[in-house]
């Protein structure tokens, strides 16, 4: 399967090769077919369609691009009035209400236009949903006391669920030699400067604190908080990684003790460092692993390679179920990179077992990963050219994670809300919307 072949196909061939995977995938939500359809190939805006949505909740760009072209190549101002989030429902097959992430791709063959007064989602020339939006909330209107917009902030994403607080903007593995190669984060931070937003650095915390004040008054939708940014090598503000974000997390449990589900995505820290996290309050660990494959690990994330290594990382995460709980580790890997050129596997079956092997070791333990769909955006060290991993991939990966997870008897993850499709809210990947409603749930 060649991964670029398959993301230029003409819009007739891809609903062909979706519907395909909807019959030969009939145990899976067909929802989910699309859904992943949408997050690794993104959506076209019409002119009418982007007028309409930017009354809504637009996109907040509250860590990477998650698009599928540059800022500068945005002729028609995407990035200020295409929406956060869409949740699609209705259409030919009677979709159940389904929340997706908007990557913006005006290649895409998945295209949303406002026709005769409503938002639609086409596959070429044929309806294949309608689409609802979530309208601007309450405190994204308002203004802090430094002139900064709440949103800028404490952007909130999964239709409200999550609060997304990027406390740091960069990262410090820099350059060629130690960037995450998918990652576009301080490329990213350079482009959405250089396009006017008002991003810094470092958000000072008496901001961050001030934001969720008036959330807090405001707001009722929110459940969880999601601490994160780029990794700290060295220091930053003087503090290493985990003094630095567990200053937050003190803050606000200290003031909004259990109002949110506190989460904290951070490298997979020694033991104590993950311990300061359980102290100050936080409940959630995000160790992110990336990718599973011992080689590809070593060439995709060389700065974690180097400075921590493989089998550390992956030791300190299962060190990590004794201090969080094991259910409360939740490592995330970028479903789509194993297959990603120039070093990635070449076909869908040998990157699903590898993926799968991760996935058995880690579940195996108790430990129940998640994933975010690869977007190949411009500006990382992957870029776009040879587009993402075949859709037969990612609707694979979601039968392999169901599967594996119901073998192991692993609750639903918590701090990502309802689980089962029409009722999830986990906008990046599917495997929300792939768990049964029915079973028991901590959100």
């Amino acid at each position: 399967m060649n991964a670029l072949a398959d993301n230029v196909e003409s819009p007739e061939l891809r609903r062909e090769r979706i519907r395909r995977l909807q019959r030969e995938f009939a145990d899976l939500p067909a929802e989910a077919v699309l859904k992943e359809d949408l997050l690794r190939t993104g959506m076209a805006f019409t002119t009418e369609a982007l007028r309409y949505c930017a009354d809504f909740k637009t996109k907040s760009y509250f860590i990477f691009s998650f698009d599928m072209v540059p800022i500068e190549s945005m002729s028609n101002e995407e990035n200020l009035r295409a929406p956060e989030e869409v949740q699609f429902s209705g259409g030919p097959l009677g979709y159940r209400t389904t929340t997706v992430s908007v990557r913006v791709n005006p290649a895409s063959p998945h295209r949303v236009d406002f026709v005769d007064g409503a938002l639609k989602l086409f596959i070429g020339n044929e309806v294949e949903a309608s689409l609802d939006l979530l309208g601007v909330p309450p405190y994204y209107q308002k203004t802090l006391a430094s002139g900064q917009p709440v949103h800028e902030v404490a952007p909130t994403i999964e239709w409200g669920y999550l609060i997304y607080l990027t406390v740091y903007r960069k990262c410090q593995y820099f350059g060629f030699k130690e960037e995450c190669r998918f990652c576009d984060i301080n490329e990213n931070y350079r482009q959405q400067v250089k396009a006017g937003r008002p991003y810094r650095t470092v958000k000072p915390l008496d901001e961050v604190m001030e934001a969720l004040g008036i959330i807090a008054d405001t707001d009722s939708a929110a459940k969880a908080y999601t601490l994160t940014g780029g990794s700290i090598t060295r220091h930053l503000k003087g503090k290493l990684e985990a003094d630095f974000y567990a200053e937050y997390a003190e803050a606000i449990e200290r003031e909004y003790p259990g109002r949110w589900i506190g989460k904290v995505v951070a490298q997979a820290l020694p033991e104590d460092q993950q311990k300061r996290f359980v102290d100050a309050g936080i409940r959630i660990y995000h160790p992110n692993y990336e990718v599973w494959d011992e080689e590809l690990f070593k060439k995709i994330c060389p700065g974690k390679e180097a400075y921590v290594g493989r089998a550390e990382w992956h030791r300190r995460i299962l060190a990590a179920r004794d201090i969080f709980g094991p259910e409360n580790v939740i490592p995330n890997f970028v479903a789509g990179i194993e297959m990603a050129r120039p070093h990635g596997f070449e076909n869908v079956d040998d990157a699903l077992r590898s993926t799968g092997e991760g996935l058995e070791w880690f579940m195996s333990q108790g430990v129940a990963p998640r994933f975010t769909v690869w977007c190949p955006e411009p500006l990382a060290q992957l870029g776009t050219a040879e587009g993402p991993a075949p859709l037969e991939y990612h609707v694979g990966l979601l039968r392999v994670w169901r599967d594996t997870h119901a073998r192991h008897g692993l609750p639903v993850p918590p701090g990502y809300g309802p689980p089962g499709a029409g009722n999830a809210l986990f906008s990046v990947s599917s495997f929300m919307d792939v768990i049964e409603p029915q079973v028991s749930e901590k959100v």
